[in-house]
């Protein structure tokens, strides 16, 4: 069994943050590779980000999106009002000439893909934009990608590999005693009881 990274260039800081992944696109439809290809949501995805803005409902200290549409618009949908820092260190990864095909033609998250980003690139600059947001702000919403998260996965447990995280719900990301626990996030109880039924099981590092 290979390993993703024995030699970190830079950790994630230890600091809580509410992390969503944006919503629906036609290539996610279609389960196909989507990197830096600037798709739009579809109305699936745009209802998905406004269900979402339900758990959401809260003042925000900092709210930062990738530039790419399908991450802003999410943003803007998920949390209207409040302003979003769009940053290219949160982009998807850069998949080269694998872009848009089927993702069963996706090779390991280590390997480099012709024509693309590495994986230590690729981790380098989604954890400076990280850690550029923990540091600055108090808890902020990261609004992103598949991909990102398999970055803070990586940091939190040693590998990228797992389930891929659903379109549009929230998880909130925090160190504690005995690691970092990853649960589903709602602002409120009352946003826990509308949401109930919709929200995926928790994602663990357990």
């Amino acid at each position: 069994m290979s390993h993703y990274c024995r030699r970190k260039t830079a950790m994630l800081l230890a600091r809580p943050f509410v992390f969503i992944r944006h919503g629906e696109t036609q290539l996610n439809r279609e389960q196909r590779i989507c990197g830096r290809s600037d798709v739009p949501l579809t109305s699936l995805g745009e209802a998905q980000a406004r269900q979402a803005a339900a758990w959401l409902d809260r003042p925000w200290s900092l709210v930062v999106t990738s530039t790419l549409q399908r991450a802003w618009r999410t943003a803007e949908l998920a949390v209207p009002g409040q302003e979003a820092m769009r940053l290219s260190g949160l982009n998807e990864r850069n998949w080269g000439r694998l872009d848009q095909l089927r993702l069963t033609q996706q090779p390991a998250y280590e390997a480099t893909p012709p024509g693309g980003e590495s994986w230590a690139r690729f981790q380098a600059r989604v954890l400076a934009a990280l850690n550029g947001a923990l540091a600055s702000a108090e808890m902020p919403l990261v609004v992103a990608h598949s991909g990102i998260f398999r970055v803070i996965r990586a940091q939190l447990i040693g590998t990228p590999h797992g389930p891929r995280l659903a379109n549009a719900t929230p998880y909130l990301v925090r160190p504690g005693l005995l690691g970092w626990q990853v649960n589903r996030y709602v602002s409120h109880p009352s946003a826990r009881r509308a949401a109930r039924g919709g929200l995926p099981p928790d994602w663990s590092t357990r």
